[in-house]
């Protein structure tokens, strides 16, 4: 992957942060800068992909909640406490 200098204007203190960081992460400052604008781009297309998936669900027709029981759950309710405890587990 060929790569291009890009120059950036930085304050004095945000670069001396970025220089402590780089060192405790044993990585040159244009590593960690990189690894940095990669991380904005990953977050920024999670961020693109919930929002098409809540899209997704808001166009699915409402489905009105179904007011008869499942039939295991009539059943669960009419067991005694000690078979109860073994049909849940």
């Amino acid at each position: 992957m060929t790569r291009r200098e890009v120059l950036v204007q930085l304050d004095d203190h945000l670069v001396e942060n970025l220089d402590v960081l780089a060192r405790e992460l044993g990585l040159s400052r244009s590593e960690l800068l990189r690894r940095g604008a990669q991380a904005i781009l990953d977050a920024d297309a999670l961020k693109k992909a919930d929002r098409r998936l809540q899209y997704s669900y808001q166009s699915l027709p409402r489905m009105k909640p179904s007011l008869k029981l499942p039939r295991a759950s009539r059943e669960r309710r009419h067991l005694s406490g000690e078979a109860r405890r073994h049909y849940l587990v």
